[in-house]
């Protein structure tokens, strides 16, 4: 039978280390994390780790890292299924006992016996809360293999008496797994457990529609990170992936995000991710910082940049802004040039004020390429207070001179 939604919530975050921590199992810990604290839920953290050949401490310590970097916390765990084999093989007995499971002789395969579930072959209906009702025929299915050996159990066996044992009322994964929702039903039948609510998301694509997958750049939480994103923006950009709060707000908090989340307003589409729309959700974040944290940010983006370790070899022709002559540019920096001999409050304002008059581009470009060399790179004023004024001053007089020497 299906849970009840009147009781309280629990749901689970349940990676394998199995590979560094990537956006797709981040998104899905993020929707139970904000469902969960929407409905003052519980959170259970569990690592299905008994892939023994391909689970790995390495990746198991990412996933924490990760859930701790994105803010995502849990109230139980992390279990590790690897620790619970007791557990399963008194539920394999109880099977084997009621003759909803059997050993079977196999005449193919590495196993000589395994351990088959007896399907009922029946029709299998749920109600998802993101797709409706879904019924398969699980006659297909045959008697499907639950265990290699009473101490072996394979997935779906494992993850059904995980979710029974800790009393999931609600099981918020990716679309992948809709296939896996009839097994799941007919062994908690068979180990009388009870249904938990379903709401199977959709899955992140590339901006090509196919699968999400390294050669479309990061994808892993670490990479991300290690990128400078900041995570509560990473966590907003990760919310709009597939869900919708039916309003024109994009850039949520996380307090924000817990009491607008709602199952019901997550799309069936796929939901493509787009790394402009990531990189503008980050920047707005960053706006909200007070300026020192903004400063700090900024600095440790830009610290390995070549024009912070060395002076910048310079273009003479990208340093006049467009069209604007060289004669023209010389005499703005030569103006930037004597104001930056007063006090920073004051030569902030009064350049600012210069440019304003003169156009703000033939000012400040060629001010922020002579102190840089590169294209693309922070504000200006940014630039002159990180360098300070006497280096500033120094690669100012150097773009005059270049230009200069060309005229």
């Amino acid at each position: 039978m299906q849970q009840k939604t009147s009781e309280k919530v629990v749901v689970r975050i349940p990676p394998s280390p199995t590979g560094f921590f990537h956006i797709g199992r981040a998104r899905m810990a993020l929707f139970n994390y904000l469902f969960a604290k929407k409905h003052g839920g519980e959170i259970v953290f569990r690592l299905e780790d008994t892939d023994k050949e391909r689970s790995k401490k390495e990746f198991e310590e990412d996933i924490i890292e990760s859930l701790k970097w994105l803010g995502i916390s849990y109230d139980q765990g992390p279990f590790r299924q690897s620790e619970r084999g007791e557990i399963y093989k008194k539920y394999i007995q109880k099977m084997l006992d009621n003759g909803t499971a059997y050993v079977s002789h196999e005449t193919e395969g590495e196993n000589k016996e395994v351990i088959r579930f007896k399907n009922p072959n029946k029709t299998v209906t749920f109600s998802d809360e993101i797709r409706g009702e879904i019924s398969f025929d699980t006659t297909e299915l045959k008697d499907f293999v639950v265990a290699r050996n009473i101490d072996d159990p394979l997935y779906h066996l494992t993850v059904v008496i995980d979710d029974h044992e800790s009393g999931i009322t609600h099981v918020i994964r990716g679309e992948d797994h809709i296939s896996n929702t009839p097994r799941q039903i007919l062994l908690q039948e068979a180990i009388g457990a009870n249904r938990p609510v379903y709401a199977h998301l959709p899955m992140i694509l590339a901006p090509d529609r196919s699968k999400m997958s390294a050669r479309h750049g990061a994808v892993s939480v670490r990479e991300y990170r290690a990128m400078g994103y900041l995570p509560h923006a990473f966590n907003n950009y990760l919310a709009l992936l597939g869900w919708n709060p039916g309003t024109e707000q994009e850039i949520f908090t996380m307090e924000e995000l817990i009491e607008q989340f709602d199952l019901k307003k997550i799309q069936k589409g796929g939901a493509i991710f787009d790394q402009k729309k990531l990189d503008w959700v980050n920047k707005e974040h960053i706006k909200l910082l007070p300026e020192a944290e903004q400063k700090k940010l900024l600095l440790k983006s830009i610290e390995n940049e070549p024009y912070m370790t060395g002076e910048p070899e310079l273009d003479v022709e990208k340093i006049c802004w467009r069209y604007i002559n060289q004669g023209e540019t010389i005499r703005h920096l030569e103006k930037v040039k004597e104001l930056l001999k007063e006090e920073w409050t004051i030569y902030k304002r009064e350049i600012m004020a210069y440019s304003e008059q003169e156009g703000r581009g033939n000012v400040l470009w060629p001010v922020r390429y002579a102190l840089t060399g590169a294209e693309a790179s922070p504000d200006p004023f940014i630039m002159l207070e990180f360098l300070g004024k006497e280096k500033s001053l120094k690669r100012i007089e150097k773009a005059i001179m270049a230009l200069k020497n060309a005229k």
